[in-house]
């Protein structure tokens, strides 16, 4: 009877606690409906509907580092007069997928840590913004391309441990902390992330969200992600697929990002290009 008992007890504490975790919304964390458009490469159009409100429609791009490779471009680093756009960047760079890199000026001075080949392009650590992405580091054995969390991970400055490296604002944190405030200013974002598969996860929303709950809605309705930077917002957030990667798929919620062609541009000074590993 006393065996009963407790079982009894302890079938009515999981209860309990799956019922406080569904009313944090973690429970509901999806698998998303994933396209595959080569081997480490994933892309998915999502509406989070209830439970993130004030988000719009997403695009999600899911990178395996282990099939694809990152690459900073500047437009100064590449001997060019003026920034680009990201489809003109495209067309210069031959990537099959580009994503803005980071918060600029009006002068298109880059604001952050930016790396290129292991040297400094000219950008000061901003000490308030703590994600920082980095790829293709110098030893063997590594994670080819993570997100930092500067306020718990390491990196010199001065003899960087990876060839690339952009810094932004932290979104959310490994522990499942917003790192945003929550001031209620609005703008399409582009995000950079981490799933516990060592994935690196771009997601870019079709509209205007705020930073707070759009890291609540990641971070309940995502599955697998871990943590994430905002890297930038507003009109220069932009995403690109090329048309070599999509095929002949013309009916796929993400055809907007195919070859930018649905999608208005503006110039960036400074864009992240993924290629193949060969």
């Amino acid at each position: 009877m006393t065996s009963c008992n407790n079982v009894m007890r302890l079938i009515r504490r999981w209860t309990i606690v799956a019922a406080m975790v569904a009313s944090t919304g973690i429970a509901a964390a999806q698998d998303l409906d994933w396209d595959r458009l080569a081997d480490g490469l994933d892309v998915a159009a999502w509406t989070p509907g209830e439970g993130c409100q004030k988000v719009p429609a997403l695009y999600l791009l899911r990178i395996d580092p282990e099939h694809f490779r990152f690459e900073v471009h500047h437009y100064r680093a590449e001997g060019l007069e003026a920034p680009l756009t990201l489809d003109d960047w495209h067309y210069r760079t031959k990537a099959p997928i580009l994503f803005n890199a980071g918060l600029f000026l009006d002068d298109f001075s880059y604001l952050g840590l930016l790396y290129k080949d292991g040297k400094s392009l000219g950008g000061k650590r901003h000490v308030q913004w703590q994600g920082l992405f980095v790829a293709e580091p110098l030893a063997p054995n590594v994670k080819k391309a993570r997100v930092l969390d500067l306020r718990t991970d390491s990196f010199d400055d001065d003899k960087p441990a990876y060839h690339e490296a952009a810094q932004s604002l932290m979104l959310l944190d490994r522990q499942g902390t917003p790192r945003v405030r929550r001031s209620g200013k609005s703008a399409q974002q582009t995000i950079v992330g981490e799933d516990r598969e060592g994935h690196i996860l771009v997601i870019m929303s079709k509209g205007v969200t705020p930073l707070w709950e759009l890291a609540v809605c990641l971070r309940d309705h995502v599955r697998g992600l871990t943590h994430a930077m905002a890297m930038d917002g507003g009109d220069s957030s932009d995403l690109l697929i090329g048309g070599e990667l999509a095929g002949s798929r013309t009916d796929a919620a993400w055809q907007p990002l195919v070859d930018g062609k649905g999608q208005s541009h503006i110039l960036l000074p400074t864009v992240i290009g993924v290629f193949p590993r060969r």
